[in-house]
């Protein structure tokens, strides 16, 4: 009899406290999602890999995905572009037209556009690379919400931390957004079906 009421007892307190917490979990999410959608980037023009200049109206169109990593990253960029060129490669010849994708240098001190433009040719795809004035891909990165640190090795060294999400834009405004966990598979779903 004890046990019963004790199992009677926890599931009430558990009940009672889902009860009491879910809509605290929902508003933080939603107030999450809203503060990522309040990002509206930024004017700017920086530099391709082909030296052109390159303006928030590059990111106009059907469907924009911005990443902001470093050439210097060891796993998380790589693995997340490497993605992105394999979405590239699946989807139909009309949905490729009217995706493109921006790789944002948070490091331009290090990437050159010439260092980006050796970089991103290890992929099959156009992706489109852009450094500049550290000051302005800073304001850049900011103005989506991007954070970034250096982390100093003993040797003097350094990588970036940073936030790591593919930002998703249409006609250059916030749609949505890819964590760098999501699996391959998903990132392609999501990709595919906002290009319908």
């Amino acid at each position: 009899m004890k046990l019963k009421t004790s199992i009677a007892i926890i599931s009430g307190c558990l009940f009672l406290f889902i009860f009491l917490m879910l809509p605290v979990f929902l508003n933080i999410k939603e107030k999450k999602d809203d503060m990522v959608a309040s990002f509206k980037g930024s004017e700017f023009s920086l530099k391709d890999v082909n030296n052109n200049n390159i303006t928030e109206k590059s990111f106009d169109g059907p469907l924009t995905a911005i990443f902001f990593g470093f050439t210097n990253c060891p796993d998380i960029c790589p693995m997340t572009l490497y993605n992105l060129d394999l979405v590239i490669n699946e989807l139909e010849e009309k949905k490729k037209e009217k995706f493109k994708v921006f790789f944002v240098s948070i490091d331009p001190t290090r990437d050159t556009t010439k260092t980006i433009k050796n970089y991103l040719d290890d992929f099959e795809n156009e992706i489109f690379g852009i450094t500049g004035d550290p000051k302005k891909v800073f304001l850049l990165s900011q103005s989506w919400g991007v954070l970034s640190e250096k982390i100093f090795t003993e040797d003097g060294n350094y990588l970036i931390n940073h936030s790591s999400s593919v930002l998703l834009l249409r006609d250059g405004k916030y749609l949505d957004r890819i964590s760098h966990h999501a699996a391959y598979k998903d990132m392609f779903k999501k990709i595919d079906k906002l290009l319908r």
